[in-house]
């Protein structure tokens, strides 16, 4: 589409001229989305690009709190599944820490609503599990 506008022809016909020649050699064939409706929303959002690639490649973004209560019940369940109580005391006081911080300093957004964990009874649970396992496969 580098060729200009002949001089004497309307814009219209001659736009329409290199939509059926693009047609012709079937360059619309392989477009994506093809034959699918637009997009519902119609709404302006400039971020629009961001989202839609955040999307594509399965990323999201969570407030801070948010993301510490999805960290931190991912590190009680990792704790449950560590090997030695010395790893299940390191996992718990991490992710502490972390509450700790939180909780004195808090981010704007949704709040934490989380308090940090009691190492001890997550370690009496770690071995009750663990009896339960060995008690189970015996």
């Amino acid at each position: 589409m580098t060729e200009r506008k002949p001089p004497g022809v309307s814009f219209e016909s001659w736009v329409d001229k290199q939509i059926r020649d693009a047609e012709r050699r079937g360059e619309f064939a392989e477009i994506s989305g093809a034959g699918k409706p637009l997009p519902a929303d119609t709404s302006y959002d400039e971020l629009w690009w961001i989202k839609g690639k955040m999307a594509r490649e399965g990323l999201s973004v969570l407030p801070p709190t948010l993301a510490l209560r999805k960290e931190a019940e991912d590190a009680l369940a990792a704790a449950y599944e560590a090997p030695s109580e010395r790893i299940v005391r390191k996992i718990i006081d991490d992710v502490n820490v972390k509450i700790r911080e939180m909780m004195f300093k808090p981010p704007p957004g949704p709040p934490l609503g989380k308090k940090p964990y009691d190492v001890e009874e997550v370690v009496r649970e770690w071995h009750r599990r663990r009896t339960a396992a060995a008690g189970s496969s015996a």
